[in-house]
Formats: C-alpha cells, sequence, structure tokens
C-alpha cells in the first residue's frame, strides 16, 4: 500500500470509529485486493458480485442493490440502521407516533403489496425488508411540494430536501406510496440533550415542524466515501453505484441478477432494486 492510501484508509478508519461503525468493516475495504477485468478498482464478494472499492467520484444516476437473500440469513441485524441514523443525527424515540426513520425494516408482505403469489414460501413473506426512499424517477413528493424544498437533482437523480425551504404542509408525505417520509412533531435537538447524546457535528439536526428522509448519503458522496447503511452492512447485501454506467457493478448486477422494485406499476421508477 503506498503513502497516499494508507492516509486514506486512515482517515475512513477515523471517520468509521468515531460514528461507532464496526472496525472490522473497515479492515476488510482496506484488505480488498482490486481484480482485473474491470476499469474500476473493485473486488469480488462471496457471491461473486464485483463490487467497487470507493464510490464512482459522480454519476448520472445513483441507484441501489438489497439482496434480500442475504438479508433472511441474519434477520436481527440492524447495522445499516444504526449507523444511517446515528451518522444523521436521527432520534430515537422508541414512539411509534414521533418516529424518524430514514431507514427501517417491514415485513416482506408489507413491503410488497402486489406480490401476489399463493406458492411463495411463508418465510419470505414474513420476513423484514429493508426500507428507505426509493428515490423515484418520477418522484410524486416533488410535484406536490409548494415551497420546492423537496427536490430532484438534474446531475444525479437525487430526490434531496432543503429543511430550511420546508414549511410542514406533510403533502410530501401524503404522495409518497412508500412511507419513506418522516415529520418532525418534537425537536429533535432537545431529545438529544436530554438523553444526554452528542449530536453528530458533520450533518444538521433538523428543527420541529419539518418532513425529512435519506438523502442517499449525499454528503458523504461528496466526499468520496460510501452511504454510511453500504459501509455499516456486515453482509455486503447493499450494492450502490451508478446506474448510468454500463460497467458499473451496480449495473452488472441488474444485468444477470432478477431484481423486483416496490410498486412498480405506478410509474414513480423507483431506483432501489432488491434480490429476492
Amino acid at each position: 500500500m503506498d503513502r497516499r492510501k494508507f492516509f486514506k484508509y486512515a482517515g475512513f478508519a477515523a471517520v468509521g470509529l468515531a460514528a461507532g461503525l464496526p472496525a472490522k468493516l473497515l479492515a476488510a475495504e482496506a484488505l480488498a485486493e482490486p481484480v482485473t477485468g474491470c476499469d474500476l478498482e473493485c473486488a469480488c464478494d462471496s457471491e461473486g458480485f464485483v463490487r467497487q472499492m470507493y464510490p464512482p467520484a459522480s454519476a448520472s444516476r445513483w441507484a441501489m442493490v438489497i439482496d434480500l437473500r442475504i438479508c433472511r440469513e441474519d434477520p436481527d441485524c440492524r447495522d445499516c440502521i444504526k449507523a444511517c441514523h446515528q451518522i444523521h443525527n436521527v432520534p430515537d424515540y422508541q414512539d411509534a407516533k414521533n418516529e424518524v426513520k430514514w431507514i427501517w425494516k417491514e415485513p416482506f408482505s408489507h413491503a410488497f403489496t402486489e406480490a401476489d403469489h399463493q406458492y411463495i414460501t411463508g418465510h419470505i413473506m414474513h420476513s423484514n425488508t429493508l426500507l428507505l426512499c426509493n428515490h423515484c424517477d418520477n418522484p410524486p413528493c416533488v410535484k406536490v411540494c409548494p415551497t420546492k424544498a423537496t427536490f430532484k437533482r438534474e446531475k444525479d437523480g437525487l430526490v434531496m430536501m432543503d429543511w430550511h425551504r420546508c414549511i410542514g404542509c406533510r403533502y410530501c408525505i401524503a404522495a409518497c406510496p412508500y412511507g419513506s417520509r418522516s415529520f418532525n412533531y418534537r425537536e429533535p435537538k432537545k431529545f438529544f440533550t436530554e438523553k444526554g447524546q452528542r449530536l453528530q457535528p458533520d450533518f444538521p439536526a433538523r428543527t420541529r415542524g419539518v418532513v425529512e428522509k435519506c438523502t442517499f448519503c449525499e454528503e458523504r458522496l461528496a466526499r468520496g466515501e460510501w452511504p454510511a447503511c453500504v459501509l455499516a452492512c456486515p453482509h455486503n447485501a447493499i450494492a450502490f453505484g451508478d446506474l448510468g454506467n454500463p460497467t458499473d457493478p451496480v449495473r452488472r448486477i441488474l444485468q444477470d441478477t432478477f431484481t423486483i422494485r416496490r410498486k412498480p406499476a405506478l410509474g414513480t421508477q423507483p431506483e432501489i432494486y432488491y434480490i429476492v
């Protein structure tokens, strides 16, 4: 390993440990050996899929693939959820009424209500599915926002939020068919103070009266880092990359593996794909 890479991995390790991410994941990424036959620096996982060691510097369309077969092998794992919520100052109220969530789990039968196949085995139908904002190509939430606080980025397709412009009308919550948005009924900063928990200084805490959701960790992508959920997953069940690049590992997975999306008949064109 040359000097530049040594300091790069050292920086990743410092950030990961500060955020409470498993050190073994950082070590595994640092020790991954590049493979030939790919124009990106990448490595093969246990399933044979080619995964990039670093996210692309830019993308024409970010997309995610979640392998539910791997998730079912460890149904109690919540590492990706913990990492995401910790890094983004998402409060854990332990209260369904006030719940704020960026990434969460629901039973497969709830997530894929259109999967009406009488022969699907029970362990699939009742297993948990990892859910988050789908960053749709045709996002209904953007169309209904009166202040343009919710918008779609032209350069990479991410559905973003400007929390300073949000007036809390909750039209976007009503329009989203995936339940991917949360409303702040309480003051998050006050919650963290009362619990004696430290706010992560690298990401702004929202205020009472605004809506929030997953942003695909756009602040981390801008620094050349993986989204928190991708890095934290101990089983490599989440792949992330540029759907517009034919050589990107995510694109290769979608070419070689059958995947499904949530509620495709609605025409929203969600960009999270699931291997069942």
